[in-house]
C-alpha cells in the first residue's frame, strides 16, 4: 500500500487547524501540526510532503517570512502559504522566499486540495520525462534534463522542482515566446493563468541564480507578453 501524503500544517489558529486537519485526514492524508516553534524540528524529523504555512505566527514571534525562509534553506520540500494576508507585496515576498504557491483566507477545502495536488506534482520526486535533449549549454550553465539538475562554471546551482519546472519549460522552448499565461498553466497548473506575480517573481529567482550582471541574459522578457529563452 503507498504511503499517505504527509501534510506539515504549521498554524496556531486552532479553528484552521482543526478544519484543515479533518478534511485532510478524511482524505486520507497524514497531518502534522506546529504553530510555529517546533515547525523546523518537525521538517527534519516527519520529512513531510508538503507544508501549509501561516505567515502570523505569534508562537513563531509573527513572522512566518523568516521561517519560510528557513524551511526553504533546509529543504526543497512543497510550501503554500495560507495567510490572512491580502496585500500583493506580501505574495510576492513569499514567493521570493521559496513558497511555491500562495492562498488566502477564507478558502474553500476543494481549492486547497486543487492547490496541493498542482504543487505536489512539481515537488514530490516520480518518474521523469524522456526529453528530446538530454543536455543544453548557454554560455557557462548547464542543464541536465534527465538528472533535473543545473551547473554554472562547472557548480551545482541549488534549484527548487519549480525553479526547475519554470527552467525547463523555457529552456527546451528557447527561441520561442511564451505567454505568462501558458507558463502558468504548463509549470502550476490549471487555473492559474492570471497569476503573472508567479512567473514574475520565479524568472527574477532564476536570473539572481544563473545570470551573472553585465552578461547577456539567459531569460529576456518580452513586455506585456511573456518571457523567451536565449536561442544561443
Amino acid at each position: 500500500m503507498a504511503d499517505k501524503t504527509k501534510v506539515l500544517l504549521v498554524e496556531d489558529d486552532q479553528n484552521i487547524v482543526d478544519l484543515i486537519r479533518s478534511n485532510l485526514i478524511q482524505r486520507d492524508f497524514d497531518v502534522v501540526v506546529s504553530d510555529g516553534q517546533d515547525a523546523l524540528r518537525l521538517l527534519d524529523v516527519e520529512q513531510p510532503d508538503i507544508v501549509l504555512l501561516d505567515l502570523t505566527l505569534p508562537a513563531a514571534g509573527g513572522d512566518g517570512f523568516e521561517l519560510c525562509r528557513r524551511i526553504r534553506e533546509r529543504s526543497s520540500v512543497g510550501i503554500i502559504v495560507v495567510s490572512a494576508r491580502h496585500g500583493e507585496q506580501d505574495k510576492v515576498s513569499g514567493l521570493e522566499l521559496g513558497a511555491d504557491d500562495y492562498m488566502t483566507k477564507p478558502f474553500g477545502i476543494r481549492e486547497l486540495l486543487a492547490r496541493i495536488t498542482a504543487t505536489l506534482r512539481r515537488t514530490r520526486p516520480g518518474p521523469r520525462p524522456a526529453y528530446d535533449e538530454v543536455k543544453i549549454l548557454v554560455g557557462d550553465v548547464a542543464i541536465h534534463f534527465d538528472a533535473e539538475r543545473v551547473t554554472k562554471a562547472g557548480q551545482l546551482v541549488h534549484l527548487t522542482p519549480t525553479e526547475f519546472a519554470l527552467l525547463r519549460e523555457l529552456a527546451t522552448n528557447r527561441g520561442k515566446l511564451l505567454t505568462h499565461a501558458m507558463l502558468l498553466r504548463r509549470v502550476w497548473g490549471p487555473g492559474y493563468e492570471t497569476q503573472t506575480e508567479y512567473t514574475r517573481t520565479y524568472v527574477r529567482r532564476l536570473r539572481a541564480k544563473l545570470e551573472d550582471s553585465g552578461c547577456p541574459q539567459l531569460i529576456i522578457t518580452e513586455p506585456r507578453a511573456g518571457y523567451r529563452f536565449i536561442d544561443d
